[in-house]
């Protein structure tokens, strides 16, 4: 058979297309409500907390609930919050589903509109469903991580690029500047949304750079999309910042730190560094997708096993290398122009990722978009269309048979969302709640009466002997209030009260073990609510 037969599909979608990928969607979105509630730690930590903080201004009343995560930006949580609070838990969760599901039509439109493959239809449906079978996809599915969903636009603006390429390379400067333009926005509201993401708007500029064409359109579509990328990461992002920056001197408050000099917290980074690579050996930096896929500790958090990313790393590796040496296949499985943006695409994300950050959550992404990288990638390499369509049955084959997700624990459905069954308080507007300990608490504070307080005086981010303002403005808090006749009160994991003991003491402060009472929620764990008072150390003067 000829090239001319193998060609991507460039007619309009059919209403079998627009069915499967409909059904899709709507599978996804079953499948979220049958694993039910979201009870990760991100979850009970921040996410719930988040846009009810920002809701109730409570950032200046409350300090570290939610650890480092108390001042991230909590644009992107507000949907599913105002959903699940207003709506039938099943609705919120549906959504959601639905959201995390749609990933399906930019990876379906990207390999039908690249691939030069029999059935290209039968190849782009495959390719989608597999991307969306990844070991951590399948782990984020129904949980508010939203690495998933932020993928969605960071694919739509990739798929802009790869769907109009030809306009983008040799078409009129206008039309170009226009795409890149709508395309860089796009990808710029998911690092707004979402900092994390920052990896992916540098990929977006290495295929905006991979599309080709002259010296004049290549400078156009990096101007014009970089203009869209900013304009839609300072919509979504600088009116938080400024906040942060106006309440603590830091617009990434605590983060960076060390540069920033905010005086409430200590002169450090604050980042978690635990799983950057670059202070390895330069064989485990080469090799880290081999690390990784042994072993899910190098990169995560959260337990996994998949090994698309290395098969994907290696195989772009083998391309980028055939490629410069001018040995392409003249019978690729993919259009060139389509191709190269994606495999530059692919690995400076990647290479932005390793550098900052090397957590594998954030790039799962590059596991949705894995499948259709492999086959590019594969495509360009010698051999004959037999041998390479052969290799990557084996290829698909073993990724099937190898993935293994380690889902999160869910909670049932029920209403209202979440449900904390806190003891009766007799006085909530002179009263005050403290937090100890590293468990994830933020979804408690949102259930108790609006006029306490909620200090986390132990912590990730804050201890009680840190020496930073921060403590030392909460410990001035609770003495005030102790002061002032007001009742205290200690919230902590039934499972941490040693720590809790030890925290309380550092304030002075004794807990009183036979007044204390403990309580559930309809998410996980037993959580002890004691009454606290001064120790006789801090009662003499």
């Amino acid at each position: 058979m000829s090239q001319a037969e193998f060609q991507p599909a460039r007619e309009p979608l059919s209403a079998g297309e627009y069915a499967f990928l409909i059904c899709t969607v709507l599978f996804w979105a079953a499948f979220v409500v049958v694993l039910g509630k979201d009870t990760s730690w991100d979850f009970r930590n921040y996410h719930w907390y988040g846009p009810y903080a920002l809701f109730n201004h409570r950032l200046a009343m409350d300090v570290a609930v939610a650890h480092q995560a108390s001042w991230y930006n909590p644009y992107l949580d507000v949907p599913f919050y105002w959903l699940a609070t207003h709506l039938p838990s099943w609705v919120a969760l549906a959504s959601l589903g639905a959201i995390q599901g749609a990933n399906v039509v930019p990876l379906y439109l990207m390999a039908r509109h690249s691939l030069r493959v029999p059935d290209i239809r039968l190849w782009a449906g495959s390719l989608a469903i597999l991307g969306q079978a990844g070991a951590l996809t399948l782990t984020e599915f129904g949980t508010t991580y939203y690495d998933n969903v932020m993928s969605v636009l960071v694919f739509t603006g990739l798929a802009i690029l790869v769907i109009r390429r030809e306009s983008l390379g040799h078409g009129p400067l206008g039309k170009a500047a226009l795409l890149s333009l709508l395309a860089g926005f796009i990808t710029g509201c998911a690092m707004g949304l979402k900092l994390p993401e920052m990896p992916f708007c540098v990929g977006f500029a290495a295929a905006l750079l991979a599309l080709g064409g002259s010296a004049k359109q290549i400078a156009v579509r990096l101007l014009a999309g970089g203009i869209g990328g900013v304009i839609g990461a300072v919509i979504f992002a600088a009116p938080w910042m400024l906040h942060v920056y106006q309440l603590t001197g830091n617009p990434l408050f605590p983060y960076w730190n060390d540069y920033w000099h905010s005086p409430l917290a200590l002169n450090a980074s604050y980042r978690d560094l635990r799983f950057v690579p670059i202070w390895r050996p330069w064989w485990q930096q080469l090799f880290f997708p081999v690390l990784f896929s042994i072993d899910w500790h190098v990169a995560d958090d959260l337990g996994f096993q998949d090994i698309r990313v290395l098969i994907a790393y290696f195989a772009i590796i083998a391309a980028a290398l055939v490629w410069a040496a001018r040995r392409r296949n003249r019978d690729p499985l993919a259009d060139p122009e389509a191709a190269l943006p994606l495999l530059a695409f692919a690995a400076a994300s990647y290479f932005v990722w390793f550098r900052l950050f090397a957590i594998y959550r954030y790039i799962v992404a590059l596991e949705m978009l894995a499948p259709l990288l492999i086959v590019v990638a594969v495509g360009l390499l010698p051999g004959t269309r037999r041998t390479r369509l052969l290799s990557l049955g084996v290829l698909c084959f073993a990724i099937l048979v190898t993935a293994r997700s380690d889902f999160l624990e869910h909670a049932p459905l029920d209403d209202p969302y979440i449900q904390v069954a806190l003891p009766p308080i007799a006085d909530p507007a002179h009263t005050m709640a403290v937090m100890t300990g590293d468990a994830p608490m933020g979804f408690i504070a949102t259930q108790l009466p609006p006029a306490i307080p909620v200090l986390r005086i132990d912590g990730w981010m804050v201890q009680p002997r840190d020496g930073s303002l921060l403590t030392r403005q909460m410990k001035a808090r609770v003495a005030a209030h102790l002061a002032s006749g007001g009742a205290l009160y200690l919230i902590s994991d039934a499972t941490d009260m040693a720590r809790a003991r030890k925290a309380t003491a550092d304030y002075g402060l004794a807990i009183r073990l036979t007044e204390c009472q403990q309580f559930d929620t309809n998410l996980v764990g037993a959580y002890q609510w004691c009454p606290l008072a001064r120790t006789e150390e801090a009662k003499s003067p």
